[in-house]
């Protein structure tokens, strides 16, 4: 593969790719390694480029509008919009990255500066990948990227639908370096493919669903099953295989999720033992598709529950201590004050045991209680700028963490409902409610009707509107004054009132009701 060396008048190789990649009329990718670069060098391209175009100033707003009240970094990916260039990361909404995403399809927008999520499963007109960053902050500080990674990122440039070739571009910051990305990246093999099925969590999780949709009975067939997957065929380690799925069927009849049938077999004949099924809860939770483990656990917090107080924060801490919502939000030394004060003031309501502070397990646990401190704020109709002020979540991260809490919340419905823990079940239904309008309690009946969000729930509520009777008796005029004339008139024909215009002789915008 040709390399070549490319001069930078600014001191900024990738600003300078970029803009050139402008200036012949093509369109590019930048990645980067981290969100708050690729809004740094989003922003540096914009300023250099200058551009009219009244379609830019259109997606500009309808960026801006994507959230109801825009949060800085919307207002920051508009201004880089208005000049044909823009960022992309798990940080935006899903409704700005389409934006953006169409929109660099169309050729509207010009550069994207992405992290490397942008390149898996897309597939752009970019005429080149610039790759600004192949190092990475890990376990062990800053390393370098796997060939796999750098692969995927030079992929999106030059796609057959698009363009006869691409270029792919990596930005040295030396000589030296030159040659030590050239051999490890250009002249460097691919990482082998491994599997992932001995992971605990995924192998139990499998094992767990396969019993309870009976694809498998008995211990013979599933090892016999398991023999057979990319796993055994890698690893060619069948004593270790069947030593570690003996662990997890023991772990799942532990925890009551499985049955086995037992039956007199000496040892040699160990195979032919009785039959395995998922027993309710089991079955329940294979098809929730959550971690066993994370379902035992559940279920040991919800009956420590039963006995005793609880709150919103109950629930919504017991769901950021699991696998699934990782990675948490992490306690900083400004924060560990806060969090210690949150503890203290929720310990009575908390439904596991704080660890000690010099147990390992604590900087995990206190990771979620601040955590659930976001979620908490949110359901007391914080906005998004003041979770990205407060917590550094972006509105994009918001929503991931809580769709994936939705997803636990509904879990933990369903399994207080097996439980019968009918109080806990209704307190889980109405957080779950809570959370997906951030809203406080008193605004519920109002949340249900349709065109009316947090903001305007609590505008209603601020003026003495409080339920679905109040909305239905409220007079039109004052619901027009604090809603907007079409939101007034659509929430009124959905409590019940046909809204019917006035003749021609009456004063304009006048109308009259009359009930169904």
């Amino acid at each position: 593969m040709p390399t070549k060396n490319i001069s930078s008048e600014t001191g900024n190789a990738a600003l300078d790719l970029a803009l050139d990649t402008i200036k012949i009329g093509k369109q590019s990718l930048v990645f980067v390694n981290t969100k708050r670069s690729a809004e740094k060098t989003a922003e540096d391209i914009s300023k250099k480029v200058k551009t009219e175009n009244k379609k830019l100033i259109g997606l500009s707003n309808d960026v801006l509008k994507a959230l109801s009240r825009p949060t800085k970094q919307c207002e920051r990916l508009a201004r880089c919009i208005n000049n044909g260039v823009a960022f992309h990361h798990a940080g935006l909404v899903s409704k700005q990255r389409e934006l953006i995403e169409d929109n660099f399809r169309e050729g509207v927008i010009k550069i994207i500066c992405a992290t490397p999520t942008l390149a898996y499963g897309l597939s752009l007109p970019a005429f080149r990948s610039i790759l600004k960053d192949l190092r990475r902050y890990g376990p062990r500080g800053m390393a370098y990227i796997p060939v796999l990674e750098y692969l995927q990122m030079s992929g999106r440039a030059g796609r057959p639908e698009y363009d006869k070739f691409g270029e792919s571009i990596v930005v040295a910051v030396s000589k030296n370096e030159k040659k030590k990305l050239y051999e490890k990246y250009i002249l460097g093999e691919p990482e082998e493919i491994n599997s992932k099925l001995a992971v605990e969590p995924v192998l139990r999780t499998y094992l767990l669903s396969l019993i309870a949709a009976n694809f498998v009975n008995s211990r013979k067939e599933i090892i016999d099953f398991f023999g057979k997957t990319f796993w055994a065929f890698q690893f060619m380690d069948m004593e270790r295989l069947v030593f570690i799925i003996d662990k997890m069927l023991s772990l799942l009849e532990e925890w009551e999720f499985i049955m086995q049938e037992k039956e007199d077999f000496s040892d040699a004949d160990k195979l032919n033992d009785g039959k395995i099924r998922a027993t309710i809860m089991g079955k329940r939770v294979a098809e929730l598709y959550i971690d066993p483990l994370t379902a035992y656990f559940f279920i040991s917090c919800l009956r420590k529950g039963s006995d005793k107080k609880v709150n919103e924060f109950s629930f919504l801490q017991m769901i950021s201590h699991t696998l699934e919502i990782r990675p948490l939000l992490r306690v900083g030394v400004k924060d560990r004050e806060s969090v210690q004060e949150k503890l203290v003031e929720f310990d009575s309501f908390l439904l596991e045991k704080e660890p000690s502070i010099y147990e390992p397990e604590y900087e995990d646990y206190v990771n979620s209680v601040k955590t659930a401190f976001m979620f908490y704020e949110w359901i007391d109709e914080k906005d998004e700028e003041y979770l990205l002020e407060n917590f550094n979540t972006r509105p994009g991260e918001l929503r991931s963490k809580m769709a994936i809490a939705d997803w636990l919340l509904y879990a933990n419905s369903e399994i207080s409902r097996i439980l019968n823990f009918r109080d806990l079940n209704k307190e889980i239904v109405k957080l779950r409610f809570r959370l997906k309008y951030g809203v406080k309690e008193e605004l519920l009946p109002l949340i249900k009707i349709k065109g009316i969000g947090r903001v305007r729930a609590r505008k209603l509520h601020y003026n003495g509107i409080r339920d679905i009777k109040d909305v239905k008796n409220v007079d039109l005029g004052k619901l027009i004054q604090i809603l907007g004339k079409q939101v007034a008139l659509s929430v009124k024909k959905q409590v019940g009132q046909e809204i019917k215009e006035v003749p021609n002789g009456k004063r304009k915008g006048q109308v009259s009701l009359r009930k169904y």
